[in-house]
């Protein structure tokens, strides 16, 4: 217990903002997997700037999605980092991100099972996306598959998957009427990817 605690004490200590994933390997990732568009991406706080009329975020952070020392999110370049607001503002990086709900979800498990572990978030929402650019085969699915298995290869085990989608899905009536089979399609397409039947999927 002393020498995991002295591997997570360290680089905090060190103010390092960075975590290698050979450093974090000894320790047991719990694995949730944020995907979606722009409310899981996060849009809380983002308004358009009075002056300039572009979307602005505020900077600020409420108690629920403050940094925790034991949550860590996959940046864009796959390396493991200390998690703090806005969650996707590398991975959504063509849009304004603010507060989202991976790191209150995070904290609130946290809060609940203060034995839960390490939590490794893995951002991959990008806002503006319909359900059909996330089917099997696209540049999204792809993305998200190849960002869960490599935060699962750190060490851990997926625990859930946060899913918040579907707006850009109501703009035409074919979107609409597909969406439940799309989406069933897409939840078993990546479950079936990721070799974890029984994935938990919080939509």
């Amino acid at each position: 217990m002393g020498y995991m605690l002295s591997l997570i004490l360290f680089p905090l200590l060190a103010h390092a903002t960075s975590i290698s994933c050979q450093n974090i390997l000894e320790q047991r990732l719990n694995i949730i997997i944020l995907a979606g568009q722009s409310n899981m991406a996060g849009r809380g706080g983002v308004a358009n700037h009075s002056v300039r009329g572009i979307p602005t975020w505020d900077g600020d952070v409420p108690p629920q999605c403050q940094p925790n020392p034991w949550i860590f999110k996959l940046s864009a370049d796959m390396a493991w980092v200390e998690a703090r607001e806005p969650i996707h503002a590398d991975i959504d990086a063509k849009k304004t991100n603010g507060i989202g709900p991976g790191m209150a979800f995070a904290n609130a498990v946290l809060s609940k099972d203060p034995n839960f572990g390490l939590v490794g978030l893995v951002p991959c929402a990008i806002g503006g996306t319909n359900l059909s650019q996330w089917q099997k085969g696209g540049f999204l699915y792809e993305q998200l598959v190849k960002r869960a298995q490599m935060a699962l290869r750190s060490g851990g085990a997926y625990k859930a998957m946060l899913w918040y989608q579907g707006e850009t899905d109501t703009i035409y009536k074919q979107d609409v009427e597909l969406y439940q089979g799309r989406l069933k399609r897409f939840f078993n397409d990546l479950r079936s990817d990721l070799q974890a039947p029984r994935l938990p999927i919080f939509q």
